[in-house]
């Protein structure tokens, strides 16, 4: 298994690459994990800076004494993926953002789209957001990322339609019986650039949202002959075109 993540906000080491990890990350290391001398650990910020460190050993129960071997960036990777996520109900809001951030995906936009039965206002809007931010941070940590996804504000169907327009592929996960819709697995997708996929409510996207989001030059497409839950189709449609354009190679 590869080296424990945690965050940090800064990677400076004293005389000697001694660096002391503390607060909630250092507790978590010391009580929790239980790491031991010798063992290696990865610090990073969440945004593609990291260093790998060795364990000295501990000074109470939150602080992990480490020795600070190397600091190196991880650039952001080829096509970027963005996930336009209608808001489920319930909890499932943060399990999809927590297997999209297992699988790899760069940027998570939620959406308040016409048929979403969840309502994000006001300070309960707040508290959500912050929870699928969180959720992010901590699935970036589990899947051993150094670079965790963006999660944006909660975004207006103009404002999806909008950055549709600006993608190098947009694509609409949506199959209806009379509306014509593309397999996704066969669908063109370029090198670089930006890849915006937009996943519906449970309702499905409609007829409204789905002409707008043409007019900005998305097309329909479809994942299989089965049809996916909205807190699942984002990951299996990132995890589709993670494979197509070699990220997994």
């Amino acid at each position: 298994m590869t080296a424990p993540v945690f965050v940090v906000e800064h990677f400076d080491a004293t005389g000697g690459g001694r660096y002391v990890l503390d607060g909630p990350e250092g507790r978590h290391a010391v009580s929790v994990k239980r790491l031991q001398p010798g063992e290696e650990v990865v610090l990073t910020d969440g945004a593609g800076r990291y260093a790998l460190c060795d364990v000295i050993g501990t000074e109470g129960k939150d602080q992990l004494v480490l020795h600070m071997t190397s600091v190196s960036e991880e650039p952001p990777q080829q096509p970027r993926i963005t996930v336009v996520q209608a808001l489920p109900k319930g909890d499932r809001g943060e399990l999809a953002v927590e297997t999209m951030t297992e699988v790899g995906v760069d940027a998570i936009v939620p959406w308040q789209a016409a048929r979403c039965i969840t309502q994000w206002k006001g300070d309960r809007g707040l508290k959500s957001l912050g929870k699928w931010r969180a959720t992010a941070r901590e699935a970036g940590k589990q899947s051993r990322r150094v670079r965790f996804p963006e999660v944006a504000d909660a975004a207006t169907t103009k404002q999806v339609a909008a950055l549709l327009a600006k993608a190098d592929f947009a694509a609409v996960l949506h199959e209806e019986r009379d509306y014509g819709s593309e397999p996704l697995a066969t669908a063109e997708l370029p090198a670089e650039g930006e890849i915006v996929l937009v996943v519906g409510p449970e309702g499905g996207v409609s007829p409204q949202e789905l002409a707008l989001f043409e007019e900005a030059g998305a097309k329909a497409y479809r994942l299989g002959r089965s049809v996916l839950r909205t807190s699942t189709a984002g990951t299996a449609a990132t995890a589709l075109v993670l494979g197509r354009t070699g990220r997994w190679s």
